[in-house]
């Protein structure tokens, strides 16, 4: 089984910590490994073959973190195209290099998980299930809040033959926050964690059905002698944005879904990643040195910096201090660090 780590996002809601240089999934956020190193742990456990698909600006880093890796696994976009143009240009290069029915597992290289046993189990169902039903299979993880920043899948029948898969009703938006409610309580619907399962076929028999402009991406990459020589990397340039979410899964009706076994965490902000670490008693964690406090509650602070830092009688917050800038912030409405990223770089253009 192949697995292909999708590594070229920019986590801007993690500034100052995450950059367009060194973005989140190359920090060491939750333990010794970068989020990336274990998600390539993870996927060595899946199986022998393992390729990374990241972004020029910061494929140095990646290289040097994962150095036991070829690096001819190592696909560098010359620029982000999205997660549908991504997909394809890894499936351009598993087709030229593997048998086209050997299953490929798209995973992401900035989500949290602990169980691994479970996450290697999920997959290798999803694949055979992928197989058995000649269906691109899709990973649900099981809702435990009404989240209104994931989408949603809603599952109907098992699908026969196929251990723990389920035939996909439909995808959902983002929801509000009532309609994320019943979503809970209906029971069958699943967050979409965007990880795809299926060979070079499967992807491609899909892919032909219901997006054409992925199949002209594909075609266009395939039909090109040299991977990553000049005119790859032109015509790749050329390249309109595609989510795989939108130009595959949102308009297929022949996809599978397996409810995870493991547990999983997107950190998409600071909230998440307070969670994703131990606090002490008073729900407070803190990362770095010379970090003063006085009667706080539900806090997260770092600093990376040798100047001091003071937080006194607050609740709810996260400073964080880099050489890259200061956020101070109210931990709920973390989320909105990516709209000031946006205001900074517009003043810095």
């Amino acid at each position: 089984m192949i697995t292909v780590i999708i590594a070229g996002g920019s986590g801007t809601r993690l500034w100052p910590l995450s950059t367009n240089d060194y973005p989140k999934h190359l920090l060491k956020l939750t333990g010794n490994r970068s989020l990336l190193q274990s998600a390539y742990d993870r996927a060595k456990e899946v199986g022998d073959t393992v390729y990374v698909v990241t972004e020029a600006s910061h494929s140095d880093h990646v290289k040097v973190q994962l150095s036991e890796l070829s690096e001819e696994n190592i696909l560098i976009e010359p620029g982000r195209r999205g997660t549908g143009n991504c997909i394809a240009f890894a499936l351009d290069v598993i087709s030229r290099r593997h048998d086209h029915t050997e299953p490929i597992a798209f995973v992401h290289s900035d989500h949290h998980i602990r169980d691994v046993e479970g996450y290697v189990k999920s997959l290798r169902i999803a694949a055979e299930a992928s197989k058995i039903a000649n269906k691109v299979t899709l990973i649900g993880i099981e809702p435990t809040f009404p989240s209104t920043g994931f989408g949603y899948i809603e599952r109907d029948g098992e699908i026969e033959g196929a251990a723990d898969t389920y035939k996909i009703e439909s995808f959902k938006e983002k929801p509000d926050f009532e309609t994320a409610q019943k979503y809970l309580k209906a029971g069958n619907y699943l967050w979409n964690c965007g990880y795809f399962v299926g060979s070079v076929d499967t992807f491609m028999l899909e892919i032909r059905h219901v997006s054409p402009e992925l199949q002209e991406s594909y075609d266009k990459l395939a039909s090109i002698n040299e991977v990553l020589g000049q005119e790859y990397k032109d015509v790749y340039l050329s390249f309109p944005d595609l989510v795989i979410d939108y130009v595959l899964a949102e308009k297929s009706d022949n996809l599978a879904v397996v409810p995870a076994t493991f547990d999983w965490m997107d950190i998409g902000s600071f909230k998440d990643l307070h969670e994703a670490n131990d606090s002490n008693e008073q729900g407070n964690f803190f990362k770095g040195t010379k970090i003063y406090d006085d009667e706080l509650e539900n806090v997260y602070i770092q600093n990376d910096e040798k100047k001091p830092v003071v937080v006194i009688g607050l609740d709810n917050v996260v400073v964080v201090n880099t050489p890259n800038g200061i956020l101070v912030a109210r931990k709920d409405l973390s989320q909105r660090v990516k709209e000031a990223v946006a205001k900074i770089k517009k003043d810095q253009a």
